[in-house]
């Protein structure tokens, strides 16, 4: 079994980077860009990754700007997960982490400028196979065969990105609540348990978002969405 806190400690970045293709499903440059952030930030706030004891008490948190390969990077790293409430994801649309000590709520952010890293680590063919394949969908699968192992070959150079390359900042977080424990009520339509602050009464009856036909927010990849529905049930 692959210990991920000993690549974290011997700053084995290839590694990692590694383990980041089996959760990520390939490697790309942003994945690459999420562990070189994590690092980078775990050194200057002076932490380690995430230990099960610090993930009940949600010691760190680790603040991403964006829901693309990036916070896969951060998740493998730092330890911090949606799962486990110590990833939280800010609506910015900024490649961006800020990872923060919760006792006394020290963080350092970092960002990475898209453009720089463009300009600087990709190949003409790769940033024009990536508009084709990615942006445009229109790729074949030997353009696609071809744009993974330059993306590959990409990753492994941004793990090497010195320090001067990234915008570092100190920063005071504004506090965050721990994740609460609600109580769940059962809908009067789906009988499902529900969080009882998603929860709307009609009639005094109570009914889940959906049920009630409510709007609610989803994130997907163009970010946080109010919709009433995502699916509709077939049988």
């Amino acid at each position: 079994m692959i210990n991920i806190n000993k690549l974290v400690d011997k700053r084995d970045l290839k590694g990692l980077l590694k383990v980041a293709k089996i959760f990520h499903g390939h490697i790309c440059p942003y994945v690459a860009l999420g562990i070189k952030a994590s690092i980078v930030a775990m050194e200057e706030l002076g932490v380690g990754r995430l230990s099960f004891e610090e993930s009940i008490q949600e010691r760190i948190l680790a603040i991403v700007e964006c829901n693309n390969c990036f916070t896969d990077g951060v998740q493998i790293t730092t330890g911090c997960t949606l799962g486990n409430n110590s990833l939280i994801y800010s609506d910015i649309g900024k490649n961006a982490l800020t990872l923060v000590k919760r006792n006394s709520w020290e963080g350092i952010r970092i960002y990475i400028d898209s453009e720089t890293l463009r300009n600087n680590y990709f190949s003409e063919e790769a940033t024009n196979l990536y508009d084709k394949v990615i942006v445009k969908r229109n790729g074949t699968p030997q353009d696609t065969a071809i744009l993974s192992k330059l993306w590959e070959e990409i990753g492994y150079k941004i793990l090497e990105i010195p320090k001067e390359e990234l915008k570092i900042e100190h920063v005071l977080t504004t506090p965050i609540e721990q994740a609460p424990i609600f109580e769940d009520i059962r809908c009067t339509s789906c009988n499902e348990l529900t969080m009882n602050t998603r929860i709307i009464y009609r009639n005094k009856l109570p009914y889940c978002l959906e049920c009630a036909g409510e709007k609610h927010y989803t994130l997907i990849g163009r970010g946080i969405i109010e919709e009433k529905s995502l699916f509709k049930k077939i049988n």
